[in-house]
């Protein structure tokens, strides 16, 4: 994972999230998702092995799209792996050290972390207006817009990608990811021209672009 796209992003990635009918706090775990107890304490120990640390790895990317619902225990047991890793930044470079489903949920959840940093910046709601006042529904992407566009446009995007991330749906998921950021590559020069603070947004997203691509690829 770049350092710059991190660099770029808040440290709260594991947000409430909603959309115009539902909200984060609507969704529960499957039972049989989980974390094995002796390879946290482990991993908050510095003992754990290679193997079981993608094991490790892999239970937390299955348990994120429900850090709303998280029983206790889990609650606990995830407060002991980020006091390890560090902030949730860390966590997803540390998921993103382990190839599978651990990347590709890392990255996705960089990519959320995007689009809760341009959802309500003037200058790209207005260039997103302006383009779906020629094209109403960018491609791919006619499933999961409303036909307004306003400062919870993107936000309601990333409800949607962590939703399909919590129902397994996980190449939807990362499909819908490429979309919405091809979509704000071709808005980011309008964008940049109404707020030259923007400047960045192409070059990110097309990192994104790659990088979920990339990780989608391992799936």
């Amino acid at each position: 994972m770049r350092t710059r796209t991190l660099s770029k992003i808040g440290t709260q990635l594991l947000r409430l999230r909603h959309d115009s009918t539902q909200s984060s706090q609507d969704r529960a775990a499957p039972a049989d998702y989980g974390l094995d107890h002796r390879k946290v304490a482990e991993f908050a120990a510095g003992t754990l092995d290679a193997e079981g640390e993608a094991a490790l790895a892999h239970q937390v990317a299955r348990l994120l799209p429900f850090h709303w619902t998280w029983p206790n225990q889990v609650a606990e047991e995830m407060s002991q792996i980020m006091d390890h890793v560090g902030d949730q930044r860390e966590l997803m470079a540390w998921l993103d050290r382990h190839p599978g489903l651990p990347r590709l949920v890392a990255r996705v959840y960089v990519f959320m972390g995007l689009l809760d940093r341009y959802s309500a910046l003037p200058a790209v709601v207005t260039a997103m207006r302006e383009y779906r006042e020629r094209t109403p529904y960018p491609p791919s992407l006619e499933p999961y817009l409303v036909p307004a566009t306003d400062d919870d446009t993107l936000a309601s995007i990333a409800f949607k990608i962590e939703k399909l991330l919590g129902e397994e749906r996980t190449r939807e998921a990362a499909e819908l990811a490429l979309a919405t950021a091809a979509w704000l590559q071709q808005i980011a020069p309008r964008a940049r021209e109404l707020n030259p603070d923007v400047g960045d947004l192409n070059e990110l997203m097309g990192q994104a672009r790659q990088d979920i691509r990339a990780a989608a690829a391992d799936i």
